[in-house]
Order: C-alpha cells, then structure tokens, then sequence
C-alpha cells in the first residue's frame, strides 16, 4: 500500500491525482487482506483507459494485477481464461496468433481484463458478450468466489450488472471467453465491409488497428479516454423523424424496435469537430473523443462535455451520456440530462 500515490500515470487523460491509499494486490491471499485493513471507501481502477479524475483528490483506489492465461479445448471451440490484470489488446493478439477466432474486431481498445465485461466493450460489430462464458466474480461481503455466467452478467449496449446491481460489491478476477476454431470473418462494420471474403483474422486484426489508428489519437501522444459518449440509442419513431431531417444520418438496427445512431456523427453535426475549449477540446480526427490539450484539472473536461451535451441536445433533442466512469473525491459521478424549463 502506498499513501499520498499519484495517479497521473493511471489514467490515459494524463490528469494529476492524489488517492490517499493505492493498493495493488497480485494474488486473492493480499486481496483479503488488503479488504482486512480497509475502513475507507474506495474504487476499483482497471487500467484508466476508462475513467476521468474530476478533482485533485480521490477516494482510495484498489487496482487489481492478477495475471496469467490459460487454455482449454472444448470441442470445435476453445475456452480462453485470462486472469484480471491482464492487458485486453495483449489477450486478442494472443487469441489471434493462436488461431482463436471471435474477439479480433476488438483490437486495440485500451483497458485491462478485469474491466472489459463491467463496460461490455465492443467495436466493430462484435461486443464482449457475443463470447463470454463465465466471469469469476470476487464477492467483498462474503470473501468468496462467485461464478457468473453470461446470462447472469446481464449484458446489455456498454452496460452490466457490474454496473448496476454488484457496483462496488466485489470485482471480477479472471474472464473466460468461448472462441471457435474454425474461422469466420464478421466484416458488417463501415471500414471492414471493403476486405474481401477471403480474409483472415489477421487481416481483420490489422485492418481494425489501421482503423483505430487512423480515427483516434494515441493517448500517449494526445491524452484522451477514447469515446467519450455512448452512441444513443432511440425508439424507431425518433430515428424516422430525424431521417427526414437528416438523410444520412448513420444507423444501426437493434433489437426492440430501437435504432442505435452514432454519438460521433451528431457532435460533428453540432459544428464541435476539433473544437478547442481552452487546454482541452474535441479530437479533429474523431468527434466522439475529448481530448487533453495541456489541462491538470479533470473539471476541464467536465465542463467541455456538457458543452457538448448542450449543444447536441439543441439541436437533435438527442442527451448524450458519458460513456467514460467520472470518479470523484466521494465515487463515481453522473452528468445527468438538464431539466426543461
């Protein structure tokens, strides 16, 4: 444990923060007795590709480092267990190298292991609950393990019960994912429908890197949480209307007569691409991210993306919800939707 840590190598916006206590358990026998000592509240970290340090200071922080990864075969299919603290994008290229096929449109999204099912992350028209088996879930209260299928993760668009009913009651410690053997490309996403039919995983690898690349500005260069906003997600009716309004507004079919429109597109409507807001602002390649200029205060960004909500929702009446967690010197935060006049 340490005291005072500063957290600016922790969080990929580069902010500067002081947690008053860091732990950093490597195995379950020093995550029992770090809960043994701890009186205070506090946050369970991943890698910070995720979250935005509001303040100077925050509440403790724990950051599991569990690592390893193991194999079993199963079939025509092969179950992948990687302990938390592993790094995602390391777990996919492992994945890929090995001929394990379904999570390779995943590549590159920043973040550790242990963070990727409370997010359902997803990209490129695959999201993590498309594979997942089993989580192992470490309960605080009881100082136990509990294993969560993918049914009782409850699984839904950047949401799960990691993020609603079990948020800040345990943390997840290992996720095993399902992956085929035999190869089947999933090129419906805009940017991998050009490949040809006859591509491997590889090639899909590669291409959603270029693609990322090419959209998103590296954090270690210009820091930045990736997207910053949830792509909304509305009733067919809604989407009708503003298809009028706009005919090539992008968007994708869901289930329950909902259509999914894209966060990116509407900012970028809003006449915010690129738009700088003193030391932070919006990226120019990409609409859907905020970005560090120079700024050491989180509120920086706060304020940019209100900013922001405000002027989407002015125009499209669409509120747009922060997609990064927004952690405080009390927890977690929401920017919630401004009431009508």
């Amino acid at each position: 444990m340490q005291h005072q840590y500063d957290l600016s190598r922790h969080n990929s916006f580069a902010f500067p923060a002081i947690c008053p206590a860091f732990y950093q358990p490597h195995s379950l026998s020093e995550l029992d007795a770090i809960l043994e000592e701890l009186t205070s509240p506090f946050y369970i970290l991943g890698a910070g590709s995720n979250t935005l340090f509001t303040e100077a200071k925050t509440t403790t922080i724990l950051q599991p480092a569990f690592k390893g990864i193991s194999v079993n075969e199963d079939g025509d299919s092969v179950l992948v267990s990687a302990q938390c603290g592993e790094n995602w994008h390391a777990l996919v290229s492992f994945c890929v190298d090995n001929q394990y096929y379904g999570i390779e449109n995943l590549a590159l999204i920043p973040g550790s292991v242990g963070a990727a099912p409370v997010q359902n992350i997803g990209a490129y028209g695959t999201e993590l609950a498309d594979v997942i088996e089993y989580v192992l879930w470490y309960e605080f209260e009881s100082k136990s393990i509990k294993k969560l299928n993918r049914s009782a993760c409850q699984f839904a668009y950047r949401d799960s019960i990691f993020k609603n009913q079990l948020a800040g009651k345990g943390l997840i410690v290992e996720v095993t994912i399902r992956l085929a053997k035999q190869w089947q490309a999933n090129l419906t996403y805009r940017g991998l429908d050009e490949l040809p039919g006859d591509v491997t995983a590889k090639d899909v690898f590669d291409k959603v890197i270029a693609i990322r690349r090419a959209k998103l500005p590296d954090p270690e260069i210009l820091p930045n949480a990736g997207s910053f906003f949830k792509n909304p997600v509305v009733e067919k009716h809604t989407f009708e209307a503003l298809k009028k309004r706009y005919p090539n507004i992008p968007a994708y079919p869901q289930e329950n007569n909902k259509v999914k429109l894209a966060a990116g597109w509407l900012i970028e409507q809003s006449g915010l691409k690129g738009f700088r807001y003193g030391e932070v602002g919006v990226a120019e390649t990409q609409a859907l991210v905020l970005v560090n200029y120079a700024s050491k205060h989180g509120q920086d960004i706060i304020h940019l993306a209100q900013y922001v909500q405000k002027q989407v929702l002015a125009k499209f009446e669409i509120f747009l919800q922060a997609e990064v967690r927004l952690l405080s010197s009390k927890g977690l935060i929401e920017l919630t939707q401004p009431r009508q006049a």
